[in-house]
């Protein structure tokens, strides 16, 4: 099973669940924004991406300018913020095989497939 972590209205993450289904994964699709990932999966997607939960944030987004920019926060704030407010989650985000991708480029994508 590959899991997508999706957002529909995002190019990107069209284009990665469109390299899925060409590739003929079976797919499991989260939409993190309606039904947002808990703090244990968000550590373990973190854990899987090998990177700091600061690096699976996405500082353009209006929340991360009005409540976080600036601010030093461990990882588990970090994480707490994601659950929060789950736009701030880099997307997408591709896992299979206890492997796991941020979909920019999509070529990461190929790589764990």
């Amino acid at each position: 099973m590959t899991k997508i972590y999706h957002n529909p209205r995002c190019s990107k993450s069209r284009q990665a669940l469109a390299l899925l289904e060409e590739k003929n994964e079976n797919i499991e699709i989260i939409e993190y924004l309606k039904s947002s990932p808990t703090k244990a999966e968000l550590t373990e997607l973190v854990a899987m991406l090998g990177i700091s939960p600061l690096d699976l944030i996405r500082k353009g987004e209006a929340i991360y300018k009005e409540e976080y920019k600036g601010k030093d926060l461990n990882d588990e704030a970090w994480i707490d913020a994601m659950v929060a407010h789950p736009i701030l989650i880099e997307r997408p985000v591709v896992v299979k095989n206890g492997k796991a991708a941020i979909g920019r480029p999509i070529e990461k994508v190929i790589d764990i497939l």
